[in-house]
């Protein structure tokens, strides 16, 4: 039975049953590379409904600004590889939405295999994510890529956001490189980042390395990155870099 649950200022909203418990925190696995040349195991949201257990494998969590009209929400940051899949897009992009913006995420949070659960962006049709990127100007889609070094790449239809993003970033002392695929690009009119009302968005892409940075021991377990106090000042910077270039 699926179950809504409403906490804090923005109304978070988690639909699926209870929490998988400390055994699936604990868990981890390996992260799954972003990569176009391998095949998702399923075709869309209905197909990957059909076969994982939502509250058991996944999760699906929004919110926006309290007591905000969808109308006058501009800026939506999404993480639809969250949770175990590519850790930690969701933390990124909830603490990047924080009060002033809307915030989703699908979380893979199974035991293992959470690298099932990836949707490329561009089949990504989960329909409580579309209609809330359908209802803001700007979107930015936080993602995870391989790589060891430090290194983000920007994509997105919406080039001149996507400009400003990376020379922030690249202000505040991070690398910011040309995209290594197409994938990365993100310039497909049906990737989930540019289907805002202005059919254009930005992509984050963020390497294993850089991601790495963002907590203490560069551990990217579930049960380590949800919990705030194992931030490094690097995750504040970052974030903070990118909104900057939204203000």
């Amino acid at each position: 039975m699926k179950r809504s649950i409403t906490v804090g200022f923005a109304g978070l909203i988690m639909l699926g049953g209870a929490s998988t418990g400390s055994a699936a925190h604990a868990a981890y696995t390996a992260q799954t590379a972003h990569n176009a040349k391998t095949a998702d195991v399923y075709r869309n949201y209905a197909d990957l409904a059909a076969h994982e257990t939502e509250g058991e494998d996944y999760r699906r969590v929004w919110r926006l600004p309290k007591e905000a009209l969808p109308k006058k929400v501009k800026v939506a940051h999404i993480a639809i590889h969250g949770g175990a899949i590519e850790a930690p897009t969701t933390q990124l992009a909830g603490h990047a939405a924080g009060r002033r913006h809307a915030f989703y995420s699908f979380e893979g949070v199974k035991p293992s295999g959470n690298g099932d659960l990836h949707l490329t962006s561009t089949h990504f049709d989960e329909p409580r994510a579309r209609k809330l990127v359908a209802s803001v100007d700007y979107t930015v889609s936080w993602h995870g890529a391989a790589g060891t070094k430090a290194t983000t790449y920007v994509g997105g239809r919406d080039t001149k956001l996507a400009k400003k993003i990376a020379t922030a970033l690249r202000a505040a002392g991070f690398t910011v490189a040309a995209s290594a695929s197409e994938e990365l690009d993100a310039d497909s009119p049906a990737n989930i980042a540019n289907r805002n009302r202005r059919g254009m968005g930005v992509q984050l892409e963020l390497s294993r390395g850089q991601r790495e940075q963002f907590f203490a021991r560069g551990d990217l377990s579930r049960a380590w990155i949800e919990d705030p106090a194992h931030r490094t000042r690097a995750f504040y910077r970052y974030v903070a870099a990118v909104n900057s270039a939204l203000s």
